[in-house]
């Protein structure tokens, strides 16, 4: 299932509908090229999920953790794993399964390495086109089979 995008505010909207769908033990693999809107998107999903603190890129930190909002709902753990260069033990260093007990986590670049983390995922394949539009393609798993195509 495809989604165009022509606009970053309407990557972000995109992003808080799926930020308003996540719930603890959701894990999310943002992929695609370097400037597709990854960091973009994962902004919309913690505006949509209502958490604290400023999202901006984990790269050099690998992860970034923010606490669920006033209202209660579920943390957001952000990583950026584009640094680990495949290197899984790194990503095991983070303990990232006990966080999808109570929180939603969000892997940029995480595709080929966190699949292992649970059978319930949505990959979110963002491809950026000449024109700055970009396509956006759900490839859901386990429960997210039925949860996706209440994104489009």
């Amino acid at each position: 299932m495809s989604i165009e995008l022509t606009t970053a505010d309407e990557a972000i909207e995109f992003g808080r509908r799926l930020g308003r769908a996540l719930r603890p033990g959701d894990l999310v693999l943002l992929a695609g090229p370097l400037g597709a809107g990854k960091t973009t998107m994962t902004r919309g999903i913690a505006d949509g999920m209502g958490v604290q603190g400023r999202v901006s890129s984990p790269t050099f930190v690998l992860a970034r953790v923010h606490a669920a909002g006033a209202d209660g709902g579920t943390p957001l753990v952000h990583v950026d794993a584009y640094r680990l260069g495949g290197d899984l033990s790194e990503l095991d260093d983070l303990d990232l399964d006990a966080e999808l007990e109570s929180s939603a986590v969000v892997v940029e670049w995480g595709e080929g390495l966190a699949e292992p983390l649970t059978e319930d995922r949505l990959v979110v394949r963002i491809d950026r086109h000449a024109d700055d539009t970009r396509t956006v393609t759900l490839e859901p798993a386990g429960t997210w089979t039925d949860r996706a195509s209440h994104l489009t």
